[in-house]
C-alpha cells in the first residue's frame, strides 16, 4: 500500500495531457456542442477524477468512501463507454460531409472519420475489458489498482490527439486544407505510451496483462489511416452504425 501513496498525485499528469488535448476542441465552441458531446467529455472528465481521488482514499485511511465511490465509478466507467460508442455515428456524418465540404474540413478527408470510427470499437472494448478485470480482481489490490489506471492510457488519444492536431493544423495554416495530419498522431501516441512505460516502470508492472493490452490499443491508432481508407472496414463501419 505505501508504494501507492502518491499515486494520486501522479494521476494529475495524464489529467493535464487529456484537458490540454480536449480543451480547445471542447470550449472553443462550447455552445455548439451537441449534447452528446458534452455528456461524452464530462463522463471521460469525471472518471480521470476518479482515478485521482480513489487511489487518494484508499492509501489515506478512507477505504470505506472508497468503496463507495468503486461502486459509483462502475456506472460512470459504463457511462464513459457507452457516450463515447454512440458518438460514433457523428463520425459517420462527418466523413460524409467531408467527402462534399473541402473548405469546411480541409485535410481532413472522409477516410479520417471512418478511421477515427474504426479505431473507437476496440478502444471501448478494451477500455470495457479492463474495468471489469478490476472488478474481478478488486480483492487483489496490485491487479485491481493497474486494471483501473490502465484504462486512462487506452482512452487518452482522442482528446491529446485533437489537441496537438489543432496546434500543428493551427501552425499551418496557411497549407490548408493539405496539412498532413497524422503525424501529430503519432506524435500523441508516443507521448501516450511514453507516459504508460513510465507508470507501469515505476510501479512495476511493465510485464502486467493491462500495460500491453494499453500498448495494444495505442499501437492500433498508429493505423488509422489504413483502417479508414479500407473500403471494407467502411462498408462494415455504416452497416453497424447506419443500418
Amino acid at each position: 500500500m505505501a508504494k501507492y501513496k502518491t499515486l494520486h498525485l501522479w494521476m494529475l499528469v495524464p489529467m493535464a495531457f487529456m484537458q490540454f488535448g480536449i480543451f480547445r476542441d471542447y470550449w472553443g465552441d462550447f455552445r455548439e456542442n451537441a449534447w452528446s458531446v458534452h455528456v461524452h467529455y464530462w463522463t471521460g472528465t469525471v472518471w480521470y477524477l476518479y482515478l485521482i481521488i480513489q487511489p487518494y482514499y484508499a492509501t489515506h485511511g478512507q477505504l470505506s468512501k472508497h468503496r463507495t465511490n468503486g461502486i459509483i465509478g462502475m456506472f460512470l466507467a459504463g457511462a464513459v463507454c457507452i457516450t463515447a460508442l454512440s458518438m460514433m455515428y457523428r463520425d459517420i456524418a462527418n466523413a460524409e460531409a467531408s467527402a462534399t465540404m473541402r473548405e469546411r474540413f480541409g485535410p481532413f478527408e472522409p477516410w479520417f472519420f471512418m478511421g477515427v470510427a474504426a479505431i473507437e470499437i476496440p478502444m471501448m472494448l478494451a477500455f470495457g475489458f479492463a474495468v471489469i478485470q478490476s472488478i474481478i480482481h478488486r480483492k487483489n489490490l496490485e491487479n485491481h489498482a493497474w486494471w483501473l489506471i490502465s484504462t486512462v492510457f487506452m482512452i487518452m488519444m482522442p482528446a491529446l490527439g485533437r489537441g496537438i492536431q489543432n496546434v500543428h493544423v493551427g501552425m499551418q495554416s496557411a497549407q490548408w486544407p493539405n496539412v498532413e495530419i497524422m503525424p501529430s498522431l503519432y506524435f500523441a501516441n508516443g507521448i501516450i505510451i511514453a507516459l504508460l512505460l513510465a507508470g507501469a516502470w515505476k510501479y512495476g508492472k511493465l510485464k502486467h496483462t493491462a500495460t500491453w493490452l494499453a500498448v495494444a490499443v495505442n499501437i492500433l491508432n498508429l493505423f488509422l489511416e489504413p483502417l479508414g481508407k479500407s473500403e471494407i472496414v467502411q462498408t462494415v463501419l455504416k452497416t453497424i452504425i447506419k443500418g
